[in-house]
């Protein structure tokens, strides 16, 4: 279990938390450092990945965007693991070729029910 846990947390770390919330504000590297008070190469290494920093920075940097962070305790989806570690075993190629069988059958049902999806 510890193994597919590391597969769900490396892809997101908390330079594409801070990253996020600097673009979805709609502002620079420059002007969320001058804000927290830190130098632009700074936040530009944070959001790189070069440099982890701890919740209390990352909480600040998204507040000084204009956001917040939720976090939330929930029962863990056991159903949800074992369909992670069935999709990781699977080839690039068997991933694409579900996604697609996956999308017909979403259109089809579409069509079905009359909606033009739009």
């Amino acid at each position: 279990m510890q193994q597919m846990h590391s597969a769900y947390t490396c892809w997101v770390d908390s330079g594409q938390i801070v990253r996020e919330a600097r673009r979805r504000a709609g502002i620079s590297q420059r002007t969320l450092a001058s804000r927290v008070g830190m130098s632009q190469p700074s936040i530009a290494r944070i959001e790189r990945g070069d440099v982890q920093s701890s919740f209390d920075r990352t909480l600040g940097l998204v507040r000084a965007c204009g956001f917040d962070l939720e976090i939330h305790v929930v029962p863990l989806d056991e159903d949800a693991w074992t369909l992670a570690e069935r999709g990781a075993a699977v080839d690039p190629a068997a991933r694409l070729d579900r996604m697609l069988a996956g999308t017909e059958l979403l259109e089809e049902g579409m069509r079905a029910r009359g909606d033009t999806g739009g």
